[in-house]
Order: C-alpha cells, then sequence, then structure tokens
C-alpha cells in the first residue's frame, strides 16, 4: 500500500502548499494516527460479545486490539469500574495509509444510501470523528459468521491547526464528504 502514502507525499503535499501557502515543508499537515474503537456494552453480562467484538476488530484493522475497560461505575447502566467495556486500535504508518485506503475506496461506498460523510465533524483542533453503523461494510466480515451488528467509531488525528485545514487534508486523499 506504499502507493497511498507515495501519493500524500507528493501530490497532497503540492495541493496543500498551493492552498495555504506553507513556507517549510513541516507546516504541512499529516495524519498521524487513526483510532478504530468499538463499544460493547453488552460485554458486561456476556464475554463471549466482547471476544466476538475484538476478534471482528482485528479483522478489520489488521492489528491486534486492545480491550478497553470503565473508568467509573455507573449505576444505572449497572457498570462498574474497571469492567471491560469495547476495543480500541491505534493505526500508524503503513497499516494506517492501508486502513484508510480500503475504508474509503471499499467500505463506504458498501453503506446503504451513501450520500458522503458528514464534512463537519471536525473537533476545532483538526481532528475527524466518523460513525459507522454495522462492520459488515467492511470486506473482511463475512455475514454469515457476524453474531451481532456492532458499530464503531473512527477517529482521524491530524497535525492540521484548524478544521479547514484538516478538511483539506482528507479531501486530497480522497474522503467522499457530503455535498451541502
Amino acid at each position: 500500500m506504499a502507493r497511498l502514502k507515495d501519493y500524500y507525499f507528493s501530490d497532497v503535499r503540492d495541493a496543500m502548499v498551493k492552498k495555504f501557502g506553507y513556507k517549510n515543508v513541516m507546516e504541512i499537515p499529516k495524519i498521524e494516527k487513526i483510532v478504530v474503537n468499538m463499544g460493547v456494552g453488552e460485554a458486561k453480562d456476556n464475554a463471549k460479545v466482547l471476544e466476538n467484538a475484538v476478534k471482528d476488530m482485528e479483522q478489520i484493522t489488521g492489528q491486534k486490539a486492545v480491550i478497553t475497560k470503565a473508568k467509573k461505575s455507573v449505576a444505572n447502566f449497572k457498570i462498574r469500574e474497571g469492567l471491560a467495556i469495547g476495543c480500541k486500535t491505534t493505526l500508524r504508518g503503513e497499516k494506517m495509509y492501508e486502513f484508510m485506503d480500503r475504508l474509503i475506496n471499499l467500505s463506504l461506498p458498501r453503506v446503504r444510501d451513501f450520500r458522503g460523510v458528514n464534512p463537519n465533524a471536525f473537533d476545532g483542533r483538526g481532528n475527524y470523528s466518523l460513525g459507522i453503523k454495522e462492520q459488515l461494510i467492511f470486506p473482511e466480515i463475512e455475514y454469515d459468521k457476524v453474531d451481532k451488528v456492532r458499530g464503531m467509531d473512527i477517529c482521524f488525528v491530524t497535525t492540521a491547526k484548524t478544521d479547514e485545514e484538516a478538511r483539506e487534508l482528507l479531501r486530497l486523499f480522497n474522503m467522499p464528504f457530503e455535498k451541502n
């Protein structure tokens, strides 16, 4: 998948310099990491559900998933501190670019009634978050072996200072933003 990374270091860099007028190559925003998070609320009752979620996450990202635990006890949700309630993976380098390529070119177009991703889901510091309702859009997941449809959050962490810079960076990577 070096193709996507090589693309970044040539066309994207040149386009960003042209639009924002950077004087130094190190000023140009980069995608630092992609964090994929899957909350599994049913894990408090059934540990097998969490195992299946971890397995799905590892298939999707191609990297080992880390189990996340509750930081606080919440009586209304019957959650105790330290209880395993989800899993996450942080992707960097080649795996990050490969995952991003598969997400943009294979998975997102498979979403039913897909019109694009929300162009306003930036956090004010140049990071973009995307929610996916079902893991079935990824080609690595076999439909017959899925026990339950689960969603996930995907967060693109960039070195951009503003949302406008980050939006342009992701647009240059062919992120299919919704037309207003």
